[in-house]
């Protein structure tokens, strides 16, 4: 099972939808979002893409209640409080906003960690725990918008860039 990973979009929607898009182009049955969505328009935009979303809360999603409703009445999406732990694809997966809020026995007590914050696209592993951060959606710090695709039987990372002019910053 392939599942796309994302994280700090902070509302840049045309680069949430091409990473997006090019994830249900590489046959992603779920994205996982790691926070700061920031607005709930951000999740609107997604409504037409027809992939399910699990996520948590960033720090710098304002509006908790609103970001909620948006997921469930346009996307189907459950978002919650960081961190939260659910098994998808016989694997038990922790998704965080910023890996320092986590001890690290609930680090290794998990297969996957997807967690965002740094919005620095990284791959490591703890023991037989692989970390996972897929970068910034939104591309604003470091100037191209970046993603991840996980395939769960290998633990294969493939991580997204987009590229060229209309990217960058």
């Amino acid at each position: 099972m392939k599942i796309g990973l994302l994280s700090d979009s902070h509302d840049r929607i045309p680069a949430v939808r091409a990473l997006v898009q090019r994830m249900i182009d590489e046959g992603v049955a779920v994205i996982i979002h790691a926070g700061d969505y920031c607005s709930p328009f951000t999740l609107r935009a997604l409504a037409d893409l027809q992939v399910p979303l699990l996520g948590v809360f960033g720090r710098n999603d304002g509006d908790p209640e609103g970001l909620r409703g948006a997921a469930q009445a346009n996307i189907g999406a459950e978002l919650y409080e960081s961190p939260h732990s659910f098994e998808l694809g016989g694997q038990q997966i922790l998704v965080v906003h910023d890996i320092n809020d986590v001890h690290e026995r609930s680090l290794t007590a998990h297969q996957v960690v997807v967690h965002g914050f740094t919005h620095v696209a990284e791959m490591k592993t703890r023991g037989e725990t692989l970390i996972v951060n897929p970068g910034e959606a939104c591309g604003w710090g470091f100037g191209e918008p970046t993603g991840a695709i996980l395939d769960l039987s290998t633990k294969a990372v493939e991580f997204i860039k987009l590229t060229g002019p209309e990217w960058k910053f």
